[in-house]
């Protein structure tokens, strides 16, 4: 991690921040102002994670992308104006980013993440990746867990995303309200259950150090889903978790109906994600019968592969995979900032690991998965 520098606050950004330093205080902001962060991939979750994270007041962000703009990036993308069709997508965003917040240095860069030495890496407290390969989070995640440097990564299928973080052995303070002493004599006084249990004082409060330990995503994504322990948590398994797994599910021990349930968002994740291996991008509305043809025989081989009926999902499913979904973005994108800025502050507890969102139902979950 790259070593931080003495934080002193001016009375303009005091007057800035004032409302965040009244929410989480001073010091939690005073680390947020000389943390430097990494995002990559400026897409619609990109933007959405770009926007918070200056707003909240880190030191520096880095955009990079080396993808131009097209005419998909119109959906969700609020930073590019428009006009900016085949510009670079981190240059096209760069200047809205910085009119957000002219206190946050925000540059671009248009390298090829994988052209990207480990050294690169290593400058940044948060590296956070959106729309990158399977093998790319695990080797940039690698570097990243052994520098100690916190890693996020995200992503939004048409209707659902989701969120991973690893912080390592991560230190935090969580503000708890503090319990009144009670004397002897009042309860000698007030004599019975409810003398002895603990008085909550709600007009105060402490902070109280905690530490939590994260799994690389290596880990996360190598469950023996046949082991009997692996089988019992697999019955409170948010399905969403599947969008990045292999092909490892087998013999689930639960009602028909819940198990269609889940094979269902099973295979449409892993569908996507063999789909962006197979073609180095996500399904476009532009090619929309094309790639809706790949996808259901895409399907139709993961299931063949398996021995499930190819009936189990409805030809219909590839309508819900399509694009970025702007209010899909805006929640994993709230979700995965919230979590970056609580990281870099310190303050209060973090997700561990996993949050996934189903935007048809508008529900989303935590779970923590791999960690021992």
């Amino acid at each position: 991690m790259v070593e931080k520098e003495e934080a002193v606050i001016s009375e303009e950004e005091a007057a800035q921040y004032d409302r965040q330093i009244r929410l989480w205080g001073l010091e939690a902001q005073k680390r947020l102002r000389t943390s430097r962060v990494l995002l990559v991939g400026m897409r619609g979750l990109g933007a959405e994670v770009a926007k918070n994270l200056i707003l909240a007041g880190v030191k520096a962000l880095t955009l990079l992308d080396h993808e131009q703009v097209s005419s998909e990036d119109s959906r969700a993308q609020f930073l590019i104006p428009s006009g900016s069709l085949g510009q670079n997508r981190a240059e096209a965003s760069l200047n809205r980013a910085r009119n957000l917040n002219p206190m946050v240095s925000v540059e671009a860069d248009t390298e090829n993440i994988n052209q990207k030495s480990d050294d690169f890496f290593t400058q940044f407290d948060v590296v956070c990746l959106t729309s990158c390969s399977r093998d790319l989070l695990v080797r940039v995640d690698h570097i990243c867990h052994k520098h100690n440097i916190k890693f996020f990564t995200g992503d939004v299928f048409g209707y659902h995303g989701y969120m991973f973080a690893d912080l390592g052995e991560h230190e935090f303070v969580e503000e708890k309200a503090k319990v009144a002493k009670v004397s002897k004599a009042k309860q000698e006084v007030e004599d019975g259950p409810e003398a002895k249990k603990a008085k909550i004082d709600p007009t105060e409060s402490i902070l109280v150090k905690k530490k939590v330990q994260f799994c690389p995503l290596k880990d996360a994504l190598e469950i023996d889903w046949h082991s009997e322990k692996a089988k019992s948590a697999l019955k409170k398994t948010p399905t969403d978790f599947f969008l990045l797994q292999d092909l490892t599910v087998s013999g689930r021990n639960r009602s028909k109906k819940k198990c269609v349930k889940e094979l269902h968002c099973f295979f449409i994740r892993q569908v996507l994600m063999k789909f962006r291996t197979d073609k180095k991008r996500d399904p476009q509305p532009s090619n929309y019968q094309e790639d809706s043809e790949l996808l259901l025989q895409i399907c139709s081989d993961v299931l063949d592969s398996l021995g499930v009926s190819p009936d189990l999902l409805p030809k219909d499913f590839a309508s819900y995979c399509f694009s970025e979904m702007a209010p899909v973005c805006a929640v994993v994108g709230g979700v995965l900032g919230q979590e970056i800025v609580k990281a870099l502050s310190q303050r209060d507890a973090p997700h561990n690991n996993f949050f996934f969102f189903d935007g048809r139902s508008s529900n989303g979950i935590v779970d923590c998965l791999g960690s021992k």
